[in-house]
Formats: C-alpha cells, structure tokens, sequence
C-alpha cells in the first residue's frame, strides 16, 4: 500500500469502483497500481437498455443512487494518466464522484485522491430494440464476482440486480463481447445453474453485425 499513499499525496492517483465486467480483473485494459474487493453504499445496480446510436441493443449494466442499497463490486486504483482512457472504455457512461465513507473495503485506503463510479447515460434516447444480455459480457461478470467475492457474492450479484429478467444471449461459442473471457468447466456448470435457478431468460443470439458493436461496462 506504500506506492498508493505516495501516489495520492502527489496528486497522480485515481480510484474507480467496478460493479459489473470492471470487476473482473482479466477484462481491464490499463497498467493500474492495485484492485481490491469493496462495496459501495448508496447505489443499486441494474441491466438497463443501451442508448439508440448503438449498434446493437445488448443491456448494460449500470448502478442508480439508492441510499438504503449497497452494490458489491472492486475498488481499482489506478493512475491519474489513465482515466482518459477509462472514460473511453466507458463511453455510454458518465463519471460520477462518490465519498470514501461511500466504500467499503476489508483493509484502509489513502485519503485525498478522487473516486468515481460510471453511471449510464441518464439523458439520451435509449435503443428502440428491446434489451438483450450478452452471455459472454455475462460470463466475464460473473467471473469476476467468483474471484473477488466468492460463490455468495456471485449469488448475490444475480439476485440483487434489477432487471435480471432481460433475455440472455447466448453467444458463448462465438463471443461477441470483445473482452470475453475463457471458463473453467466448473465455471460454466456453476454458472448455468445458478442462471437456471433463478430462472434466466435464455433465447439464441440474431444475426449480428460485430462492426457496429458499441461497448457494454
């Protein structure tokens, strides 16, 4: 934790809190410093339509302000020179500023650097398409929330967010998220189960043009 107090009192560390693929460490494009499992309190997460310029409909996931609701997710320290390209992975998102008392996580951390969470676009048209959940974006999530939270966490996640009844995808063979992940075979059964369980939506896949992908966070 040494480098993340130097970083802060100088001014040239950020931190950013992940509720969906940001979780899971495989799916994150930039040299950050440190990761760790926290919750933020406050705010609910949901599967929400993407906006109508993009190519495709799939569902993004996305957090709401909630104060009697806390999401589980992974506080991602990072360099100040790096948040442009953060903002970029996350371009149907707006950056939202939260408190520190707002995390909470299992060791402390540095004050005086910033913290954010991505919000969706709250202000433009959504897709006139119904919304759909990529399996593979899906599969990189729960991942994620297996590693950093264990199998309670990752029940937790399929249980508490909203929405959770958009039909899924399933693309698994042939991805369509560009930063999909491999699963063990005990990931796969665990999660289809668990998926099954609640009683997901499954539906096969339409006809996509990849090219027109426009990116789910």
């Amino acid at each position: 934790m040494g480098e993340i107090e130097v970083l802060a009192k100088s001014g040239k560390l950020v931190a950013y809190f992940g509720y969906g693929s940001l979780v899971n460490r495989h799916t994150l494009r930039t040299n950050i410093v440190y990761a760790m499992p926290a919750k933020l309190h406050g705010w609910r997460r949901l599967w929400r339509a993407s906006p109508r310029e993009a190519g495709l409909h799939a569902a993004l996931l996305s957090v709401r302000r909630d104060e009697n609701s806390s999401v589980d997710g992974l506080l991602v320290f990072d360099y100040l020179e790096n948040l442009a390209a953060v903002d970029l992975r996350e371009e149907n998102y707006d950056r939202r500023s939260v408190l520190p008392e707002q995390i909470e996580t299992a060791m402390p951390f540095p004050d005086g650097m910033p913290i954010f969470v991505y919000e969706a676009h709250q202000s433009v048209p959504v897709h006139p398409q119904p919304p759909m959940i990529l399996q593979s974006y899906l599969d990189a999530v729960m991942q994620g929330f297996l590693v950093e939270h264990g199998e309670a966490g990752l029940r937790r996640f399929v249980l508490k967010t909203e929405y959770f009844n958009t039909p899924i995808y399933r693309d698994r063979p042939s991805p369509t998220y560009p930063r999909a992940v491999k699963l063990s075979d005990k990931e796969i059964d665990m999660f289809d189960r668990l998926l099954e369980e609640v009683g997901a939506n499954f539906t096969d896949p339409p006809d996509i043009d990849e090219a027109a992908i426009t990116d789910v966070s």
